[in-house]
């Protein structure tokens, strides 16, 4: 007689020929086994989820499909929207009537999951959040606020921020100001060598601005003695006599070298000598 091959439960023993079995990594097992073994109890109601029921779950939370509802209104949550709150389940509806918060501008719920804006507590749908000036949404770009108002960069630069009037452009930080007049720093260049002005003294010439070395070789009077300029405002002293200059280091006895600074001097044509070469004289 030939044996016929048995086929039970793995935990119980009882014989699974003929009746309902589940596998399990490759073991089977009658279905009270498997329940009792490795069924999810349900979250609402904590029986176990048997074989005949659909198990939903939600971050390692279980529920019965006719028990996964809305904690406050009770509608059932099965391929529907919801949110958590507090290890509540909550239709989107409950949810926003509750905690959402309300757009700044239209005052309407702004609902879970919808994109939104929020600064400095306040919050907006994305399409409400709109520059004052141009009514366009700002979205993701930046913005400045101004007043109870909010403005993308291009128009705040447009009507708030002052203009440049080498290049034209807004001044959006820092700058300085000349004649009243703004400039950017990169742009406050010196008319002759066109050296940024931005941090280092200066003087102008017919409303022009100069670094001190322009206006020196340009404007300032030359030394007798070396024939470079002689500039105050770099604070260089000099030595004036019959509308001619010297640098104080310049101003010596064309004879002997000898300084010429607080002493007595003679003159001789266009030379100038100390009392003693000019007693020689």
């Amino acid at each position: 007689m030939s044996s016929v091959e048995r086929f039970d439960c793995h935990y119980c023993k009882d014989s699974l020929l003929g009746k309902k079995y589940i596998m399990k990594e490759d073991t089977q097992y009658c279905t009270k086994c498997y329940e009792n073994l490795f069924a999810n109890c349900c979250e609402v109601c904590s029986l176990p989820i048997g074989c005949n029921f659909r198990d939903l779950s939600y971050k390692d939370h279980h529920w019965h499909e006719q028990c996964f509802k809305c904690a406050k209104c009770s509608r059932s949550l099965v391929e529907k929207a919801f949110a958590a709150k507090e290890d509540l389940l909550l239709c989107t509806e409950c949810y926003a009537h509750d905690y959402s918060s309300k757009c700044n501008t239209c005052k309407k719920t702004v609902m879970p999951g919808s994109r939104k804006m929020e600064y400095k507590g306040n919050s907006w749908h994305e399409t409400c959040f709109l520059c004052h000036r141009c009514q366009q949404p700002i979205g993701t770009k930046s913005f400045i606020p101004k007043d109870s108002g909010y403005f993308c960069v291009p128009c705040f630069e447009k009507q708030f921020a002052y203009q440049c009037c080498a290049c034209k452009k807004a001044i959006t930080t820092g700058g300085v100001t000349y004649q009243d007049k703004p400039w950017h720093r990169e742009c406050f260049l010196c008319i002759g060598c066109r050296k940024q002005l931005s941090g280092y003294r200066f003087t102008s010439r017919e409303n022009y601005p100069y670094c001190l070395d322009c206006f020196s070789n340009l404007y300032a009077k030359k030394c007798v003695g070396c024939t470079k300029p002689i500039s105050s405002l770099a604070g260089a002293k000099y030595i004036s006599f019959e509308e001619r200059q010297w640098h104080s280091e310049c101003f010596t006895c064309m004879q002997c070298s000898v300084s010429l600074v607080g002493r007595g001097f003679l003159t001789q044509r266009d030379d100038i000598l100390c009392t003693d070469c000019g007693r020689e004289k």
